[in-house]
């Protein structure tokens, strides 16, 4: 068994469901299991840790590679050490299972496997004669990535300066350089509320935000079709709850609901509101508009013409960058002033399922390439 399948089969066993979706189960959420783990196995390899308190019990994980030379560039290695939890969520989810060349469990596809195999290359360069001498390697383990993304936002607000960011995501071994964004919207209509039996009272909010639904989903997201990107196709919209009510014997005088928008590079949290503002005004509908999520999920955009973007794209055998639809670290650590690319093994298909898994064979080639390339590393 391989040193990384091995860490990976470790990491799956040590369960760390984010707080947000199981705050019942305190045995089972947090990273601080996972994260005391990897800061053992570095210790056993010589390489230093320390740990960046973010939220109470939840800190990030610095492990540093330091060269013997003067420093002359940094790399950050950066995966999530948190996951979801499960529909159900059972202890069967962190028992580690392998069939047809594939590893099950929670996590191993997103994003264990990815820092299974960024570890294990981290730990193969102290071991071997072309260890970087210019330099300073760090693996961030980073909490929260599966909510609000806290880890690498306090991170990128630390002032932490890096030449390049490796995050470690589910992207089949493809060096991403672009994702979109995730802007969570919430509209609330207003009506005034009447019995059941005289509707012409009343008036329905339920009714009004049916029509702004509609409109969504057919005028605006045609209108996005038309907006694309080279590397992540058009923004999308997409309705995903809506509440309106109490009983059916009362015309409803409230309506919330919330909406998915994806955003391209160059879309701003701002802009989205304001065309969606204009498009209720020139069909005269009301509606209340703001942001449900707090602190806004930006695009990803990292120019692959980069030295060290070009460098990782050589190392692991790839001619041309790619994109994703999902958001990640990568957008928050770019925004503070780290160039990122988005890499691991794994396809984001089998992420938050019930029968999660990986290739175990991509899991292995992972390792090896993120091993090439940080031995190139001057």
């Amino acid at each position: 068994m391989s040193a990384t399948r091995k860490l990976l089969r470790e990491l799956i066993a040590l369960p760390s469901v984010n707080p947000a979706y199981l705050p019942s189960r305190e045995e089972w959420t947090g990273e601080r299991r996972v994260a005391g783990f990897l800061a053992v196995e570095a210790a056993r390899v010589g390489l230093a840790t320390e740990s960046q308190e973010v939220l109470p019990g939840r800190a990030n994980l610095l492990v540093r590679y330091q060269p013997q030379g003067p420093v002359r560039q940094r790399i950050l290695l950066a995966p999530h050490l948190d996951t979801v939890g499960g529909a159900p969520c059972s202890q069967a989810l962190f028992r580690p299972r392998e069939a047809n060349g594939r590893l099950f469990g929670r996590g191993a596809c997103d994003a264990k496997g990815s820092a299974a195999a960024l570890f294990t290359a981290l730990a193969r360069i102290t071991r071997t004669r072309q260890r970087p001498r210019h330099t300073e390697i760090i693996f961030a383990g980073l909490v929260d990535e599966e909510h609000a993304q806290s880890g690498s936002r306090a991170l990128a607000a630390s002032g932490f300066k890096a030449d390049l960011a490796i995050v470690g995501e589910p992207t089949r071994l493809e060096v991403v350089t672009a994702h979109k964004g995730d802007l969570w919207l919430q509209l609330e209509t207003r009506g005034r509320s009447a019995h059941g039996a005289r509707p012409d009272l009343g008036r329905n909010a339920v009714h009004a935000m049916c029509r702004i639904v509609h409109l969504l989903e057919t005028e605006y997201a045609a209108a996005l079709r038309g907006r694309r990107h080279p590397l992540l196709g058009h923004a999308t919209v997409s309705v995903g709850s809506i509440h309106g009510g109490t009983q059916p014997n009362v015309v409803p005088a409230q309506c919330v609901c919330e909406i998915d928008r994806r955003t391209l590079p160059g879309e701003t949290e701002a802009s989205a509101i304001r065309e969606i503002k204009a498009l209720l005004r020139r069909h005269r509908l009301a509606a209340s508009l703001a942001n449900s999520k707090g602190a806004p999920c930006l695009p990803l955009e990292t120019d692959p013409r980069l030295p060290l973007v070009r460098q990782f794209l050589r190392s692991v055998g790839r001619r041309r960058p790619a994109g994703v639809h999902f958001f990640c670290d990568a957008s928050v650590l770019a925004h503070g002033g780290i160039p990122s690319v988005v890499f691991g093994p794994g396809d984001i298909a089998q992420a938050h399922t019930q029968e999660e898994w990986i290739s175990l064979a991509a899991l292995d080639r992972a390792t090896e390439l993120l091993t090439r390339f940080v031995s190139s590393l001057p």
